[in-house]
């Protein structure tokens, strides 16, 4: 259970997480000792999972981001299993999710252009073992991507 002041802890992480754990203590009127406990109160108790940084890809040179709707044959009891785990050594696959439903896995996939995602698909994706239908979808804007939460 999480008190007031955790939560005000994790607002504050949340609105600027780079700040220093003594910053923090100050804009939360507490010691840097106290705070750091609570910070690993959390951190043990599986609140805060912990820090990353955010990469703009675009800035790096990837301007292709295509998500892909993957629906497995699933006559195979291991297909899932077998399946995520070859999706995991594509290194341009940034995120998999499974669903319930008609689509079982979503791939995001990033690539430089559309020269580079045609080879990352044709070497990587269609090499991937159980698919029984791919759909792609390519992202043309992110109109919001927000972790922060209401505590």
């Amino acid at each position: 259970m999480l008190d007031d002041l955790d939560r005000r802890i994790l607002r504050h992480l949340q609105s600027e997480p780079e700040q220093s754990i003594p910053d923090l203590a100050d804009r939360l009127g507490m010691t840097a000792s106290r705070l750091a406990r609570r910070l690993e109160k959390l951190r043990e108790g599986g609140v805060i999972l912990g820090q990353r940084a955010v990469i703009d890809w675009r800035a790096l040179g990837y301007a292709v981001e295509v998500s892909l709707r993957v629906t497995l044959d699933k006559t195979n009891p291991r297909a899932f299993d077998e399946f995520i785990a070859a999706a995991r050594d594509i290194p341009e696959v940034l995120e998999i999710q499974t669903f319930l439903g008609q689509v079982d896995v979503r791939l995001s996939v990033i690539a430089r252009d559309m020269p580079h995602y045609q080879q990352i698909y044709r070497a990587g994706i269609l090499t991937l073992p159980h698919i029984a239908d791919i759909e792609a979808l390519m992202h043309v804007a992110r109109i919001k991507s927000d972790e922060v939460l209401p505590v």
